[in-house]
């Protein structure tokens, strides 16, 4: 029993770390992206108007991005301890923008980290039987 507990505890780490991505480039994209969206990666946004060639504003700051409208940028940025500012960004056949990553990320092909919101954790009991 214990040998399936663990086996199966290996297939949910392996799915859940990364382990189906074929290129290393694959994983420390991943892994860079997620470091991002937990603002612990400091970038450069710059939007540009694509008919003067002159940038339009820049923000500079350990922001994370979604770009899944077809016309807006969402970026939030941490500000402070527990502060945060959202910003949309109106994309247009005219303006394009640039993100830039100024800092070194160290992540690893290997090591992985699973973080707790502890506000969104509803605690549960888990009882099991052992052999």
């Amino acid at each position: 029993m214990k040998k399936k507990i663990l086996i199966m505890g290996l297939i949910i780490l392996c799915l859940g770390t990364g382990c189906a991505f074929d290129r290393d480039s694959d994983i420390a994209s991943y892994n860079v992206s997620k470091e991002a969206d937990s603002f612990r990666v400091k970038r450069r946004i710059t939007f540009i108007n694509l008919r003067s060639n002159d940038y339009l504003f820049t923000i500079k700051g350990n922001c994370s991005i979604d770009d899944n409208s077809s016309n807006e940028l969402e970026v939030i940025c941490k500000v402070g301890e527990d502060k945060y500012q959202k910003h949309f960004l109106y994309k247009s056949t005219e303006t394009t923008y640039i993100v830039e990553q100024l800092d070194y990320s160290e992540v690893s092909k290997y090591d992985y980290e699973i973080i707790f919101k502890p506000e969104s954790i509803i605690p549960i009991k888990i009882e099991t039987e052992i052999d």
